[in-house]
């Protein structure tokens, strides 16, 4: 796992864990990252994955609510929806972050925490949401523009 990987593991821990306890005090929050994480730069990371999913909710959750077909944001499990949520985020609002890191970090993410379709299903609603997003853009794999 490379150090950025964690860093983004500790971010889904921490959103998995606002959702099911959202008053969770900022200071057990930072208690937590840093025992996690030694480095400052993967801290700074992790926090800002964290913070910009966030700040960006209710737009990640419209988004992916409407690329995830016959799937209400609410059904989904909840590593799943947190997993999407970080995954979109970095695809709409990290231009640092390659697509093809956010989908495979994303879809790791999903292995190593999800169900055994999991994976699947980010990877889907992911890739969905980027051809929405972007719909001028090639398609890595065929060579024709995603939205013919």
């Amino acid at each position: 796992m490379t150090r950025r990987s964690r860093g983004r593991e500790v971010a889904l821990q921490m959103l998995f864990q606002r959702e099911h306890n959202a008053v969770t005090d900022r200071a057990a929050l930072e208690r937590f990252v840093t025992d996690r994480l030694k480095e400052e730069p993967l801290r700074k990371f992790c926090w800002f994955l964290y913070d910009g999913v966030v700040a960006q909710l209710a737009d990640l959750d419209a988004k992916i609510s409407a690329a995830a077909e016959n799937w209400r944001l609410a059904r989904m499990p909840t590593v799943d929806r947190n997993i999407l949520r970080l995954g979109a985020f970095e695809l709409l609002f990290m231009q640092d972050t390659p697509a093809a890191v956010a989908f495979d970090e994303a879809i790791e993410l999903a292995r190593r925490y999800g169900t055994a379709d999991s994976s699947a299903f980010i990877n889907g609603v992911l890739d969905r949401l980027r051809r929405e997003a972007n719909p001028g853009v090639r398609d890595q794999e065929s060579g024709v523009k995603a939205d013919q």
